[in-house]
């Protein structure tokens, strides 16, 4: 009996030791927060609760600290972190495909020039069989059939990063379209959510649409081969977007402000953003409880983030981080 006592007297202690946090926000990273949250509970035994809600809302309600942290696929420019009293730093860096609905033609399979993609964003280019379109795929049977276009309906960072890449490649996405977490598509269907949209591409025959990479190997999505900025056909691939991010330049004094699309390299996927963690500055305590689960994920999550089809961050660039935190989170 006395045993057993001491034993539910450290069962109990060890229950209100244990900490919780939670965060929402971008669904791009969301199948790597949930892996990481659920080993970091078996490891440590704190909780870490993550709502995939997109970075538009995760921002929202970081900002009305509804949340112990946001989570965002847009970056904050400085004059807006200090306006809404935030801290940033990115997490881990990610890939954007274009997938497509056609039977018959396999993952890469399927050539799309980056202005080819604009224009079907923009609705210029409305069937599978465009002149445009086959120029680049003599050898596929493309069929005489309308593209369904897919894009998100909620404020996102994925779309920040997509229209980011749709902006530097056409004139007329840059006039008509511009950038935004939430923009006003010209045609197309809405889903919330990577998951939206992945179910919607899913459902829908001869459709195209944009998710994080992560969405595409779960769902075993075919993806097309896109240019990279030097003009060279590129697949989405670990190399590839290791080319991509590999020369970002992180500024801790701009809170790591920082685009990944289009860098320059014959091998540089083109559509690569890192995503981001926003902090409220006056809360130190819970701030610390945050970036022990980040730094446990820095040290023990490459592996989870690899297999997932993320690009974990170089450690030069983790100790950056953590110096910061150093100096801001006191």
């Amino acid at each position: 009996m006395k045993k057993l006592l001491i034993g539910l007297l450290f069962a109990s202690v060890s229950i209100l030791a244990s900490e919780r946090i939670s965060g929402a926000g971008a669904s791009f990273p969301a199948p790597l927060y949930f892996d990481w949250a659920y080993d970091y509970q078996k490891a440590t035994k704190n909780q870490v609760n993550y709502q995939s809600i997109g970075s538009g809302g995760g921002i929202k309600q970081i900002d009305n600290r509804m949340v112990d942290f946001g989570a965002s696929d847009a970056p904050l420019k400085k004059q807006k972190l200090d306006k809404m009293r935030l801290l940033q730093f990115p997490a881990v860096i990610g890939t954007i495909v274009v997938v497509y609905h056609i039977d018959g033609i396999g993952d890469g399979e399927l050539k799309l020039r980056n202005s080819v993609v604009a224009d079907i964003y923009a609705g210029r280019i409305t069937h599978w069989n465009d002149p445009a379109i086959k120029a680049d795929n003599p050898k596929l049977a493309l069929p005489d059939k309308a593209i369904t276009v897919i894009h998100r309906a909620d404020g996102s960072g994925t779309t920040y990063n997509f229209t980011y890449f749709l902006d530097a490649v056409s004139i007329y996405c840059h006039e008509k379209i511009g950038v935004g977490k939430s923009v006003h598509w010209p045609v197309g269907v809405g889903g919330k959510g990577n998951e939206g949209v992945s179910s919607l591409l899913k459902q829908t025959p001869y459709s195209i649409g944009y998710v994080e990479y992560a969405y595409k190997q779960k769902n075993k999505f075919t993806a097309a081969m896109l240019q990279s900025a030097d003009g060279f056909w590129v697949e989405a691939s670990e190399e590839n977007s290791k080319a991509a991010a590999k020369d970002a330049q992180w500024d801790p004094k701009e809170h790591f402000y920082q685009l990944l699309a289009l860098q320059p390299g014959k091998n540089s996927y083109p559509i690569v953003a890192a995503t981001f963690i926003l902090l409220p500055r006056e809360a130190a305590k819970t701030d610390k409880v945050v970036t022990a689960f980040f730094d446990w994920a820095f040290t023990h999550g490459d592996a989870a983030a690899s297999r997932l089809g993320y690009i974990p961050l170089p450690e030069e660039t983790k100790q950056l981080i953590r110096d910061y935190w150093k100096q801001n989170i006191k």
